[in-house]
């Protein structure tokens, strides 16, 4: 049974690694989504002029604002799970404390959706800066979408962390899972202009409801479904750690 001050304990833990490599860190996830939003917002934009009815640049923003979140939760929650698991043996040794799987599993959860909610404000800012914010008034309430984003893709990536017997076999999840959803699900153009087939399939993933609910927020188109893209996003939180739990149990206390 997970309990809140265990889970915490794990979250300040890595926050305490992260914060003596912070700058390097906001690096690697600021500066993709930034040169995204510069690039394309300002030169592909300048061609493109209005999508779904508002500027290329305000559409782009609330893309880039989703798939940076993916990436960060997805990334901590493979790569950097991985290594603290398996080659620095940080798993083992709390363990060996009071702290139980369920707590651990918790804990990287909350600190990969954690550093999806920095980034995100980075990337927030930036958007605002570079004109990609039309609705202040609602804007604000994007930040807590872009945590429960986090959280969602870090439950993902727990999964996949819990399968690997190897670095490389995160290629099969990014080229297989992370990639797709990045081209597929709303994030430079509308879902709408797929294929029918595509598009069912679209829906089924989260990341097409992280943008559904948060494009609407930062700009001034309608925001519809609003409670089935958040059930959908804790659904699929709440049943990848709880496989996430299973697979670590069984991994770990062979």
């Amino acid at each position: 049974m997970m309990q809140l001050s265990r889970m915490l304990a794990v979250w300040h833990r890595n926050f305490l690694v992260w914060r003596k490599l912070a700058a390097a860190s906001m690096v690697g996830n600021f500066g993709d989504p930034f040169l995204y939003l510069l690039g394309l917002g300002y030169g592909l934009g300048m061609y493109i002029g209005e999508m779904s009815g508002i500027p290329y640049m305000a559409f782009l923003a609330s893309g880039i604002l989703c798939s940076s979140a993916m990436n960060t939760a997805t990334f901590e929650a493979t790569y950097s799970v991985f290594t603290r698991m398996t080659q620095q043996f940080t798993w083992e040794g709390m363990l060996a404390t009071p702290l139980s799987i369920p707590d651990i599993v918790a804990g990287e959860m909350l600190w990969a959706g954690t550093k999806s909610l920095i980034a995100g404000t980075a990337i927030f800012i930036v958007a605002g800066l570079l004109g990609g914010i039309q609705s202040w008034d609602t804007a604000i309430l994007a930040l807590p979408v872009v945590l429960l984003t986090g959280l969602c893709f870090a439950s993902l990536g727990l999964v996949v962390c819990m399968l690997s017997p190897s670095y490389d076999f995160f290629l099969y999840y990014f080229t297989l899972a992370v990639t797709p959803m990045f081209l597929f699900c709303g994030v430079f153009y509308p879902i709408t202009t797929l294929p029918e087939p595509v598009q069912m399939f679209a829906q089924a993933l989260p990341l097409t409801h992280a943008v559904d609910l948060i494009r609407p927020l930062l700009t001034e188109l309608p925001l519809q479904a609003a409670w089935l893209h958040i059930g959908v996003l804790t659904a699929y939180s709440a049943g990848g750690y709880a496989l996430a739990v299973r697979l670590a149990r069984r991994r770990l206390l062979k």
